[in-house]
């Protein structure tokens, strides 16, 4: 059985432990980050949409930096919202703060009808420094 290379920020296991789940993996020079959330570190939800999409970023970096990547390494991203045709222009006024200058990585955006409490969720896989 092989073993799972695993990040983990520092300061949010105990919300990994609670639900079951790695916040990323290293494999074959990439890193897969599962979704993250806008959530406080209690695990729950930021209630404001603009904050709560900040918080995901936030938490995002913080496993991305766990295992010595930024943004920049990042090649794939899945975006995850709930009520898009109402929320997706006021993410997208979010977005830019934390997505860097071109070339940007690609991007799925799926509309779902429920994340948990949360409004926004992002998945990445990321190219390991070095790899």
């Amino acid at each position: 059985m092989t073993i799972r290379d695993v990040v983990f920020p520092a300061g949010r296991q105990a919300l990994y432990e609670r639900n079951h789940y790695s916040p990323a993996v290293r494999s074959n020079g990439l890193l897969f980050v599962s979704g993250q959330v806008g959530s406080r570190p209690d695990g729950s939800p930021e209630p404001e949409l603009k904050a709560q999409v900040r918080l995901a970023f936030e938490n995002l970096n913080a496993v991305l930096e766990a295992a010595d990547c930024s943004f920049d390494d990042v090649v794939d991203v899945t975006v995850f919202i709930v009520n898009p045709e109402q929320r997706f222009e006021t993410i997208w006024e979010v977005v830019p703060e934390y997505w860097g200058t071109a070339p940007f990585p690609n991007i799925t955006c799926v509309g779902v009808t429920w994340l948990y409490g949360f409004q926004f969720e992002i998945k990445v896989i990321a190219k390991l420094p070095d790899a």
